[in-house]
């Protein structure tokens, strides 16, 4: 069964949800009832598999808040979103793409306001993590100003993958960090770039500031000892721009 609750379509029940994935609708996620066992729930851990399908196991206290009606123990969200393959979209980007990967965003309002801004400068793709990133839904659609509806966003299982297979492309990886030691305007943006911006309040993960080329950092003159995630990364983008709109 198909509904829409709190502005998120849903799926319910072990068949509509296995048609739904297997009919190529943009799942993004499915939540099962803990110790749920069936010769259908096999079917549908396949098709997750296949689908690379994020789930999770839930109480079925959760599974009755979404819906009133027979879940099966079993739902899925449908993405407000089309999401991207990173492996399939780099092959078709330029030589100086500008592509943002967003280290656990966790605000919609922060992430819809970074969209709008990546739309705004020409920005090629939106990579964002699986697991623990901000709901990319109707209110974060909305505070992009539809520009997630535009820009291609890319779902990945593992950023360490993405930034290895952006290396491999040509790029260069620039980590904004107030740790950085080289100003941001000293960075090259008109090369192929791959820009990290970290969560809210622990910043890039070390795994990916290892894998970095260049740590940047804005200037900072008072006493607040970082900026809005969504304020950086407006201020990186722009002076990507602006490098690109050099004669």
């Amino acid at each position: 069964m198909v509904e829409t609750k709190n502005k998120q379509q849903i799926v319910y029940g072990l068949r509509p949800v296995i048609e739904a994935i297997g009919s190529g609708q943009q799942v993004e996620r499915v939540y099962l009832q803990n110790g749920l066992n069936s010769s259908l729930m096999g079917e549908l851990r396949s098709a997750m598999r296949e689908h690379d399908i994020p789930f999770q196991y839930v109480p079925v206290e959760r599974l009755n808040k979404f819906t009133s009606g027979n879940h099966q123990g079993v739902v899925a969200t449908i993405a407000a979103v089309k999401y991207h393959s990173f492996m399939e979209l780099v092959e078709t980007l330029d030589d100086s793409a500008l592509v943002l990967l967003l280290d656990h965003v966790t605000d919609v309002r922060n992430m819809g306001a970074i969209a709008r801004t990546a739309e705004c400068t020409g920005v090629a793709a939106l990579v964002v993590p699986d697991h623990g990133s901000a709901a990319l839904n109707e209110d974060a659609i909305k505070t992009s100003s539809g520009a997630l509806l535009r820009l291609p966003v890319c779902r990945e299982q593992n950023l360490k993958t993405v930034v290895n297979l952006a290396k491999q492309y040509g790029y260069q990886v620039v980590a904004s960090t107030e740790k950085g030691a080289v100003h941001y305007r000293e960075v090259d943006f008109r090369q192929p770039t791959l820009l990290l911006m970290g969560n809210e309040e622990t910043g890039i993960s070390p795994d990916l500031l290892r894998l970095s080329d260049v740590r940047a950092k804005l200037p900072i003159v008072g006493e607040v000892a970082s900026l809005n995630v969504s304020v950086a990364a407006g201020v990186m983008m722009y002076e990507a721009l602006e490098q690109k709109s050099r004669p």
